[in-house]
């Protein structure tokens, strides 16, 4: 499949609050994560991946999934997500008023067995009765395949694998398929020649770029995404995040980055920038650390310039 023209538009998968504080080493407070999720949305971020409903035991940060999502503002045209791992997360999330839930395979074996105890067969078996009871009960399922540029356990995934993990899911019934670089190894021809054997087996329309910045490529494999004609991005407020069960993985592409590649493209995204860095700066403070966006810090940096001048 050749390289099309840029997306005129793309939408954008806020997953801070969920893939993004998953792994903090000591709890997040329920009043910070409403309070980053109401900054995203004022933003004009129509979509937020807002909480997990996961074994505490495995994941104690998600632990307060149900609070978060009955104290945050609902309002036409945000969705608000959460992640389900079986009919009892699913369970959780649907009394928890979830307008959308997802489940996650992966493309590479030992990934699957570290992360769920189980092969990719025996997880996409289990996630058919939860995709079939969400859809009975009108939510719609998004599905995750991770490690589709990499394994931390087995190294190259061939393109085949992820479209083969990629196509099970979409013909289980998840209407769209997020592809995530779990381990951020991926390069931009790398990308899309995934991208294109996914396409292959699953519209375009339907897959969706989810890229970890481990060795500084997620902004350059989100273009390369972007050229072969995908148009949804999963990305997270400042670049926090990274997995438990991949070693040595760093964070999620920042969504301020991925923001000013768009505007600087000329694709439109309906987020409003500078509210998103507020939103990062808001959530940086809160962890005691810097951002990991490059852009949120060169926005910060003009902004002290402009301060000195004005003061001088």
């Amino acid at each position: 499949m050749p390289d099309t023209t840029f997306p005129s538009s793309v939408k954008i998968v806020e997953v801070g609050p969920r893939d993004g504080l998953q792994n903090e080493p000591t709890f997040v407070s329920t009043d910070t994560k409403v309070e980053l999720i109401e900054r995203l949305v004022g933003a004009g971020i129509t979509y937020v991946e807002a909480a997990s409903f996961v074994s505490p035991k495995w994941v104690p940060q998600m632990a307060d999934g149900t609070e978060v999502l009955q104290r945050i503002g609902r309002r036409g045209g945000v969705t608000f997500a959460a992640l389900v791992p079986n009919l009892k997360g699913l369970e959780g999330a649907l009394a928890a008023n979830c307008e959308e839930v997802a489940v996650f395979a992966a493309a590479s074996e030992s990934f699957s067995q570290k992360n769920i105890n189980c092969s990719i067969a025996e997880s996409i078996d289990r996630f058919a009765p939860v995709v079939e009871q969400a859809k009975a009960a009108g939510v719609r399922v998004r599905g995750y395949v991770s490690c589709v540029l990499g394994c931390p356990f087995e190294g190259f995934i061939a393109p085949e694998q992820v479209a083969s993990v990629a196509a099970r899911l979409y013909q289980m019934g998840c209407y769209e398929i997020s592809l995530g670089d779990t381990i951020g190894a991926g390069t931009p021809e790398k990308t899309k020649a995934m991208l294109r054997a996914c396409a292959d087996a699953v519209p375009l329309t339907a897959l969706a770029g989810h890229f970890h910045d481990t060795w500084g490529m997620a902004v350059a494999n989100v273009y390369a995404a972007l050229q072969v004609g995908v148009a949804t991005f999963d990305s997270s407020v400042s670049g926090i995040g990274g997995c438990p069960y991949s070693p040595g993985a760093t964070g999620n592409v920042a969504t301020e980055d991925v923001l000013y590649l768009c505007e600087e493209l000329g694709i439109a995204t309906g987020i409003d920038l500078a509210k998103v860095a507020e939103a990062d700066a808001f959530i940086s403070d809160a962890l005691g650390r810097t951002t990991s966006s490059r852009v949120a810090r060169a926005i910060d940096g003009k902004r002290k310039r402009l301060m000195s001048a004005a003061a001088q």
